[in-house]
């Protein structure tokens, strides 16, 4: 209900109209060596569970993380493959401005952490038979949060539902990227408010410097015209 939130909800990830040489969108160019530095290079060995999980993983953080270890927890040799969605199919089902990090930064991060053997980059975002089968996959995770459904109103995860391998993971946390975002903005509006507030005051005691150093001149005058 608040404007000025609303504003800032729809502006947040544009950039500022200020070009700073410092400050703005991320350019980040993403290179095959740097995916390497990330990865960990394992493949599925004999035994392996493959478990297959999707999602924008956007400003990965600790409820991201949280979540891979429970589905890392699920097998006793687990194979975590993480399937990114592209920056187009994530502002389709996100909206606004998501996602805020590119499918580049977002990649890194996820192949940065430790519970995570694969990553798949702009996976598709229905889980359907060819994905299953060209990774062999045995086990189909999602958190519980909202599960969005294909552009043709389909469920995306029809086809590991009907194989009986789809499975719902309660990590415990329930931070989400909603919610950091969210949580910026308020922070944001505060310190714009102080900033405000400071700037009121400063202003203030500029005037009446200046209001001091005139009315200084004006008795000098005086004094120097009765002289």
């Amino acid at each position: 209900d608040n404007t000025n939130y609303q504003q800032h909800t729809d502006n947040f990830g544009r950039g500022a109209t200020v070009h700073s040489p410092w400050t703005g969108v991320s350019q980040f160019l993403q290179t095959s060596q740097k995916i390497i530095q990330f990865a960990s290079g394992k493949e599925p060995q004999p035994g392996d569970t493959i478990i297959y999980v999707a999602g924008a993983f956007d400003l990965f953080h600790i409820g991201h993380v949280d979540f891979l270890e429970m589905v890392y927890k699920q097998a006793d040799k687990p194979y975590v493959i993480v399937g990114l969605h592209f920056d187009q199919e994530v502002n389709r089902y996100k909206r606004k401005n998501y996602p805020i990090m590119n499918i580049h930064e977002r990649t890194l991060s996820v192949l940065a952490c430790r519970y995570v053997s694969e990553v798949v980059i702009g996976a598709p975002y229905a889980v359907g038979k060819d994905l299953l089968d060209h990774f062999k996959v045995d086990l189909v995770c999602h958190g519980k949060t909202e599960v969005f459904p294909d552009k043709d109103g389909a469920d995306p995860y029809a086809e590991p539902r009907r194989r009986g391998i789809f499975r719902t993971i309660d990590s415990g946390n329930n931070l989400t990227t909603d919610d950091i975002v969210q949580r910026i903005i308020e922070n944001r509006l505060q310190f714009e408010a102080r900033n405000q507030k400071k700037e009121a005051k400063e202003m203030a005691v500029i005037e009446a410097m200046k209001r001091r150093e005139h009315q200084q001149q004006e008795v000098l005058q005086d004094e120097a015209t009765a002289h």
